[in-house]
């Protein structure tokens, strides 16, 4: 330990108090004004409002206690390992638990709030259980805290607080850059297939292209059936966010169930697109496949001589090609489309060379955002890591 540094059990230098349920056969238990906290309320650093209030009455007939406003408080089940401040006096069930210093100066709880975040690895690695994992009460009370005397935990509090605002800041700056940046890209494709522009030829997808479903017969493909390698059999789950399929996460179907389907059988320049669900409209070029089948969720769409494939993509994952999927949209329950009405979107055409050099201009700003993108979330890795290492050195003295 550093001068005047000592290490104690937690449970010597602060009381750990547990929570309860009320019983949910008491309706009225549940219209009191008395924050109740579970795990799911422990979204940020503090806890400013919670899901539930309970009455008195809850609180007296049941095993929950309240926790004084400005202590902490850490999932010790399900969310294990997160750390919350309370901003009001709160009341917490059996997932979570109160840590209160036993003398109100020492430990500091904005000291101790940091402390737990920096072993909060060492909660979770400790969780036990087969569904839900926890950590026991004599664990937690075991834990050793280094304690340094109150003016330097003031100063590591202080520092602390400082740097994890200004990286709070970096991170907030690096998200807005990473929207802004496909914002950008998106706000071009909008003003590409919105504009009409001279010798632009408006047409509808089923004048220019060809459409073909997957085989939704007695040879449909059953999960028993697919194989280890051989044809790929792919379906929405496949279709990566740059538009390719994913070869590494892929389905396959030996030859024979592949010859038995009568239809939905990719060629090469084919899109697919995406029919039905949360992901409707995804679209993917066939590359690097040469070969393969559909899944009853996706449609072929085979684009003729005058149409290039690679704008047909760029149409279809823009704005206003997104748009129209709500015009034809004929889902009650769940989002759904059918192959004639993809058929019956409007899109309008220019030359042949026009598309290429449209393509080659949108193929040079999706390059340029997804190195944005990337540097944007290495810059926000590099964040992390930057929190984890200060919160280390805070807690051996070397901060």
């Amino acid at each position: 330990m550093n001068n005047g540094w000592k290490a104690k059990n937690l449970g010597d230098v602060c009381h750990v108090i547990g929570g309860g349920t009320p019983s949910k056969a008491i309706a009225n238990y549940y219209s009191g004004e008395i924050p109740w906290a579970t795990v799911r309320d422990m979204r940020h650093d503090v806890i400013a409002d919670t899901e539930c209030k309970i009455t008195t009455d809850a609180v007296k007939n049941s095993a929950t206690n309240i926790i004084p406003r400005g202590n902490v408080v850490i999932a010790t089940r399900v969310g294990l390992g997160k750390v919350c401040l309370l901003h009001q006096d709160t009341a917490i069930n059996q997932d979570l638990r109160g840590i209160i210093p036993k003398d109100p100066k020492a430990p500091l709880v904005r000291y101790l709030f940091w402390w737990l975040k920096n072993i909060a690895e060492l909660i979770v690695a400790e969780g036990k259980g087969a569904t839900v994992q926890g950590v026991t009460l004599p664990f937690v009370k075991a834990l050793q805290i280094p304690l340094p005397p109150l003016p330097e935990q003031r100063r590591i509090v202080g520092t602390l607080d400082e740097a994890f605002e200004g990286i709070a800041t970096a991170k907030a700056n690096a998200a807005r850059n990473l929207q802004n940046a496909a914002a950008l890209f998106q706000s071009h494709l909008e003003s590409i297939f919105t504009r009409r522009r001279e010798g632009w030829v408006e047409t509808t997808l089923g004048d220019i292209c060809r459409f073909e479903n997957g085989d939704r017969g007695k040879n449909y493909p059953k999960r028993a059936e697919y194989a280890a390698s051989g044809i790929p059999w792919i379906n929405t789950g496949h279709i990566q966010p740059d538009g390719t399929l994913s070869e590494s996460e892929m389905n396959f179907i030996s030859p024979q169930k592949y010859k038995s389907l009568r239809s939905g059988k990719i060629q090469p320049g084919d899109l697919v697109y995406c029919l039905r669900g949360a992901t409707l409209g995804k679209t993917a070029l066939v590359e690097p496949f040469t070969e393969g089948a559909v899944a009853s969720s996706l449609v072929i769409i085979r684009p003729g001589k005058q149409l290039d494939r690679r704008f047909l993509y760029y149409f279809l994952t823009s704005p206003p090609g997104q748009r129209l999927i709500k015009l034809y949209d004929n889902g009650a329950a769940q989002p759904n489309l059918g192959a004639k009405s993809v058929a019956k979107y409007t899109i309008s055409v220019p030359t042949r060379a026009e598309q290429e050099s449209i393509v080659q201009k949108l193929v040079a700003l999706a390059a340029e955002t997804q190195r944005l993108a990337s540097l944007y979330k290495q810059k926000v890795t590099a964040l992390e890591s930057l929190k984890k290492s200060l919160l280390h050195q805070a807690f051996t003295g070397k901060l």
